[in-house]
């Protein structure tokens, strides 16, 4: 509400006290309404499911030691202790057919009498005689004395051992459900069993014996229903809501009454992985609407625990949410139909009382837009008022004319001062774009005098020697002619570096010019150049008691100037050796590399275990005439090696830990722009 409304005249202090409770109370009336009283209607519908899941933990708890106890009260049985006493030792078809008759009375799947050792004595599955069952927890806690009845997995296998039809019964397809987690498995094929084992006890109060029955739960739909029976009897559920339950093994569905569709229950179906996440997963009772199946469910879960104290599984109880949203979002539609009609009446009456104050000050208003529209000659003119929104409009008449003349003014003298800027700013402008080329074509120049200067005075400084060595190269292989024979391999690869050397005094002239050179582009096995680079300094290596590992990986090819990418590498292994000056391991390796563009290429690594770069250099290193070696280096060598791997689209990473060593790694493309502008007449050969 504007403030001027409440420190206005009268009326106006009048519509405030009027419109106040209906554009600010009744609102807020209304969504505290609508806010509590679905809270409390969700409370009510989770309270309810809550008390649900309890009755169904009731029966199911129930369940569980009626199985219990019906198998201790076999061991306690007369019957019993007569069979084993005279059968003891001798053929046991009658402990067989007391336990079978136990079994069916017991509805039990199983039922086992073992010695004080966990051995089978007598059964009613296919287990052989003598096989141990020492491993399960009833069994261990019949041994010690103390009946017990717990929920167990069991495997595929041991469930086709004890019967094929229990296997049949626990094998379930999965089907595929919304929202639940992904899973590679196609079905489920374990069982969850009531496991309980009873002593028999010998006249010294020892356990002699352990009866071990169970009950398969999988597809036990009996036990659903009768679990739906009790929490949700008929009419228990309102408009026609619909309750159902579910026992799961871990998230799969193997026993319940939700329909996959009419007729078909979803057996197989699984939860979502937001529920299992917190039943499963955290081990937390779920109490809140969940999606099961095809619908949404007021929905309780809760963990099964084995005897273990892992959870294996979930109870489920829950009833159709539909019916209950629809009445909520009824009550709250007819709540807020009434809150509008009534606003609307309200308003109705007011703004008709209200009329005679808003027709001035709407006039008002228009005439202000109007004005700041660019309608300099707008006025509110004479009103009917003779209150204070009357003088209101006089004195804002006389205002919008003192106004309009002071604007003309200020309209000339604006048009003069924005001329003068502009004209300045022009002049400014064209100003600071000459220094700024000025400026960049003196640092060019400075850059290019000094790369070359640099390159020329190596290329004179290296060229005369380089000539010396290769003329006494040549003179002393002709002066020893034959008997340079033992060493013309050595011989040759002396030729081979001085031409390389040559080589790349020519790199370092093409930093200074590098539109004279055309690079020659090969198709370079990776592994190969390594190997090539390695042979020139290997000597180095093994003087320095260094090892070298080869970890190649690679299995493309990269475009790239042979020679060039060899002056990289040998570098590289250089600055490695001199690294490692107390021995070490040189590791050399590659891989393929693809990135999403559609480029792809090799990764050439170069590892070593020296002392490692500190970080306040490694974003120095690649600057010219930076170096970390007290004697002997240029600082030239990592500056000239990646200007060569950029040339052809590549880059060089460093990555480094002191005390540890340093990795160096080349990125090098499979196909990089400068091969395809070599084709303007460069050859491309394959290095073997």
């Amino acid at each position: 509400m504007p403030r001027r409304l409440l420190t206005g005249s009268i009326r106006n202090r009048l519509l405030a006290l009027a419109l106040l409770p209906l554009v600010l109370v009744l609102p807020a009336l209304l969504a505290v309404l609508i806010y509590v009283g679905g809270s409390a209607f969700d409370r009510l519908l989770i309270t309810k499911v809550q008390s649900d899941l309890i009755v169904a933990h009731g029966y199911f708890e129930r369940v569980r030691e009626a199985v219990g106890n019906g198998v201790a009260a076999l061991a306690d049985s007369a019957q019993l202790e007569r069979a084993i006493a005279h059968h003891l030792g001798k053929p046991d078809e009658e402990i067989i057919q007391l336990l079978r008759g136990a079994q069916q009375r017991l509805k039990l799947d199983f039922l086992h009498l073992l010695d004080h050792e966990a051995r089978i004595v007598a059964t009613t599955s296919g287990l052989p005689k003598n096989h141990p069952l020492k491993d399960w927890g009833v069994v261990r806690d019949g041994l010690r004395g103390r009946a017990s009845a717990e929920i167990e997995i069991f495997e595929e296998a041991y469930l086709e051992a004890l019967a094929p039809d229990l296997k049949q019964r626990a094998h379930t397809p999965l089907v595929p459900t919304t929202g639940a987690a992904p899973t590679t498995r196609n079905a489920e094929t374990r069982g969850m069993v009531i496991h309980t084992a009873a002593p028999v006890f010998n006249s010294q109060g020892a356990p002699r014996f352990l009866v071990v029955g169970g009950s398969l739960l999988n597809k036990n739909l009996d036990f659903v229903d009768r679990i739906n029976e009790i929490v949700y009897p008929e009419g228990s559920l309102p408009l026609g809501s619909l309750g159902t339950a579910t026992l799961f093994l871990e998230d799969v569905r193997i026993a319940t009454n939700v329909r996959l569709f009419e007729g078909v229950r979803a057996i197989g179906t699984r939860v979502t992985q937001i529920v299992r996440d917190a039943v499963l997963g955290q081990g937390r009772t779920w109490l809140d609407s969940a999606f099961v199946v095809n619908d949404d469910y007021v929905s309780a879960y809760e963990p099964v625990i084995d005897s273990t104290g892992k959870r294996v599984g979930m109870l489920y109880v829950g009833y159709l949410e539909r019916p209950f949203a629809r009445v909520k979002h009824y009550a709250l539609g007819a709540v807020i139909l009434v809150f509008l009609v009534t606003m609307g009446a309200a308003t109705f009456v007011s703004l008709r009382w209200a009329r005679a104050i808003f027709t001035p000050i709407e006039r008002m208003h228009a005439t202000m837009s109007a004005v700041e529209s660019g309608e300099e000659a707008a006025r509110v003119g004479a009103v009917d008022n003779r209150d204070e929104i009357g003088e209101l409009a006089t004195h804002l008449d006389h205002l919008l004319e003192r106004l309009h003349q002071q604007t003309v003014s200020l309209r000339e003298w604006g048009n003069e001062l924005d001329r003068r800027v502009a004209q300045r700013t022009q002049e400014l402008a064209e100003a600071l774009e000459n220094l700024r080329s000025t400026q960049k074509q003196l640092v060019t120049s400075e850059k290019l005098a000094a790369v070359g200067q640099l390159t020329a005075g190596v290329a004179h400084e290296i060229n005369n020697p380089i000539a010396v060595i290769q003329g006494n190269i040549e003179m002393l292989a002709e002066v020893l002619g034959e008997h340079a024979d033992p060493v013309r391999e050595e011989i040759r690869l002396v030729r081979e570096q001085v031409h390389r050397i040559r080589l790349i005094v020519t790199k370092l002239l093409q930093f200074a010019r590098p539109a004279e050179f055309a690079g020659y582009l090969q198709t370079v096995e990776p592994r190969q150049v390594v190997q090539d680079s390695l042979v020139l300094v290997g000597h180095q290596f093994r003087k320095s008691n260094i090892e070298v590992v080869e970890d190649f990986r690679a299995r493309g090819s990269i475009t790239i100037n042979a020679n060039e990418l060899q002056q990289v590498l040998i570098n590289l292994m250089v600055n490695a050796l001199q690294a490692m000056p107390k021995g070490g391991r040189l590791t050399l390796g590659s891989e393929d590399w693809a990135g999403e563009d559609g480029a792809r290429g090799v990764f050439i690594r170069v590892q070593d275990t020296g002392g490692g770069i500190a970080q306040d250099n490694l974003d120095h290193i690649f600057n010219p005439f930076f170096t970390t070696k007290r004697t002997g280096g240029s600082g030239l060598g990592l500056w000239v090696s990646l200007g060569i791997v950029e040339r052809y689209g590549g880059r060089i990473s460093v990555e480094s830990t002191l005390g540890e060593g340093s990795t160096f790694t080349l990125r090098l493309l499979a196909e990089p722009p400068a091969a395809r502008e070599s084709a303007l007449g460069a050859s491309v050969d394959t290095v073997a």
